[in-house]
């Protein structure tokens, strides 16, 4: 039988009607509150809503925000915030209900990581590592994969966190696997590693052969209290110093043969690393456009304080808000592209991250603007807007970079005309 809901949704579920719970699920038009009916539900056989998927989020949210100076000065784990995500559900938000999860679509995940991201960027882009993982689950789920059940239920029930390395060496990996009797022996260090002294397992690569063309690269989920495996405390950031995404490191650590859930070529971004690549992007966009959103918010915030706002800082804030509006119609246009089952193929990579380029690249230019309005406040440690310029930063860094999501699409787009020419 399925768990029972944590109390919390149960509480939302049942005063729904009685009072607005969350933020608007758009900038401009009230949540949608209608019911659709799923079996399993022991309380009101309902899914989880846009609403209840928000009001987690704003929930996680509120208590990170309490603590997102201290993280962000120390460059300590956002602990509070998780330890809030466990107790109302939210890491388990994309489980499916059946499982113990509350069955979140993937456009309900992208809507609550950019509630979360509004609150604090660390614990929504610590966060979105986790959930687009489990995501990646629920794919594998849906086309047989023998173990991806057993790992969504155990996040449903034993609270397991997902990290992963996936970029930190990308298509080509610097972790070396060794062949050893009943498995491989893995050795490197990894990079990046968001959320790395919380999570159970990570989900990572290495390199079977000399690393070129015919060697082959390996994908498996690794727990981290493998002997072998060590954290080493490098995260010493600009920004998104709370996500705490310290560097992992693989001694001879043995991977079981059973254990490896697939291979590619090296250097080339398939499988799945693909998999990866098109559930993380929606996801991670999301979280800095949250971030640029309560950037916008505290910007308005002083400027109402200061009174009649000039000319300038009106438009200004409009600006933002226009910003803010195209760059979540585009990822939730590339979710509804892309379905809940999504194609692993390069148009449905260009689709995403396409959306994550928009997304991340807007996401900066309305928090520098959001300082511009704010004016010198923002320039102090102490305001939330610093720490939104410097956590924004960290946005183009993922891949696919900016500049990579444009190459791909121009080439994409020179391979069309190509191919029109010689038919």
């Amino acid at each position: 039988m399925m768990a029972r809901p944590p109390v919390q949704i149960q509480n939302y579920r049942r005063n729904r009607r009685a009072a607005t719970l969350v933020r608007m699920t758009t900038l401009d038009t009230p949540p949608d509150t209608t019911t659709r009916p799923i079996a399993g539900d022991p309380v009101t056989d309902e899914p989880i809503t846009d609403d209840e998927a928000l009001a987690l989020a704003g929930r996680v949210g509120r208590v990170a925000a309490e603590f997102d100076a201290g993280h962000d000065r120390d460059a300590t784990f956002v602990t509070e915030a998780y330890d809030e995500a466990h107790a109302c559900g939210y890491l388990r938000l994309a489980v499916p209900a059946e499982l113990g999860g509350l069955g979140a679509s993937m456009r309900q995940v992208v809507l609550a990581e950019e509630e979360l991201g509004r609150h604090s960027g660390a614990a929504a882009l610590s966060a979105a590592m986790h959930l687009y993982l489990t995501l990646v689950q629920c794919w594998r789920r849906r086309r047989g994969a023998p173990d991806a059940e057993g790992v969504l239920r155990k996040i449903a029930a034993d609270r397991l966190v997902m990290a992963t390395s996936g970029g930190s060496d990308w298509v080509s990996p610097s972790t070396t696997a060794v062949e050893v009797p009943g498995g491989y022996r893995l050795d490197g260090r990894k990079q990046f590693c968001s959320q790395a002294p919380v999570a159970g397992v990570i989900s990572t690569s290495a390199t079977l052969g000399e690393p070129g063309p015919d060697a082959v690269v390996l994908h498996a989920g690794v727990p981290l209290s493998s002997p072998g495996v060590s954290i080493v405390e490098t995260w010493d950031t600009l920004g998104m110093r709370g996500t705490a995404s310290h560097d992992v490191v693989f001694d001879g650590v043995f991977l079981p043969a059973e254990k490896v859930v697939g291979k590619r070529p090296y250097g080339v971004l398939a499988g799945p690393l693909l998999a990866a690549a098109i559930h993380f992007a929606p996801v991670a966009g999301a979280a800095y456009l949250g971030v640029a959103r309560g950037a916008c918010d505290e910007a308005e915030r002083l400027v109402a304080r200061k009174g009649e706002p000039a000319p300038a800082a009106v438009r200004q804030i409009g600006e933002m808000r226009a910003r803010l509006r195209v760059a979540r119609w585009a990822l939730l246009g590339a979710v509804a592209d892309m379905g809940d089952d999504p194609v692993l193929d390069e148009a449905t990579l260009a689709t995403v991250m396409t959306a994550k380029r928009h997304a991340v690249v807007e996401a900066r230019a309305v928090v520098d603007t959001a300082l511009e309005v704010a004016g010198g406040a923002a320039f102090y440690r102490r305001s939330p807007l610093e720490r939104a310029y410097r956590d924004v930063r960290g946005g183009p860094f993922h891949p696919l970079t900016p500049e990579a999501t444009l190459e791909l699409l121009g080439r994409r787009a020179l391979a069309s005309v190509s191919t029109a020419a010689g038919a």
